[in-house]
């Protein structure tokens, strides 16, 4: 996998989602819960990054919840692993292709352009079509491992 730039002050950042979802920005009294969350869903590494985003200001980290129930569904963080990097965002298997990563994904870059960046990193891209087909993300030669050739994951 490689890593991916996407321009941000051309991006278009509109976006549709089902009408019980919503996205917020949440707040540090919400860490531990989305903290955990992150971990039981998507494993150590992500949760340590979510909760590097609530270390931001602003904090760093999007979610994506059930409008009723407040349950999370989904997230996106920016600045977690460097400066300038986007990532990581997962959503529930359930809640895939409902347009709900799209939208976190364009919230957090968003979010980027407006706290002053011009260009945004996405390192170790999986989906690396997908974000050149949503935000026309470049692939960035002789990237891969990149800044993770290194981490220690047991």
């Amino acid at each position: 996998m490689s890593d991916l730039i996407v321009k941000l002050y051309d991006l278009d950042f509109s976006y549709d989602l089902p009408e019980n979802i919503l996205i917020k920005r949440p707040i540090g009294p919400e860490k531990i819960h989305v903290v955990e969350w992150a971990l039981k869903n998507f494993g150590k590494l992500w949760a340590s990054e979510v909760d590097v985003a609530f270390s931001r200001n602003p904090i760093s980290v999007f979610i994506a919840y059930e409008k009723e129930s407040k349950d999370i569904v989904g997230f996106a963080c920016y600045d977690t692993t460097l400066r300038g990097f986007f990532g990581p965002t997962g959503v529930l298997k359930e809640y895939r292709k409902k347009g709900i990563g799209k939208a976190l994904l364009l919230r957090a870059l968003q979010d980027m352009l407006n706290v002053g960046y011009a260009y945004a990193i996405i390192g170790d891209a999986g989906p690396v079509e997908y974000y050149k087909k949503t935000v026309g993300a470049i692939e960035i030669p002789d990237s891969s491992p990149g800044v993770y050739k290194d981490l220690l994951d047991k």
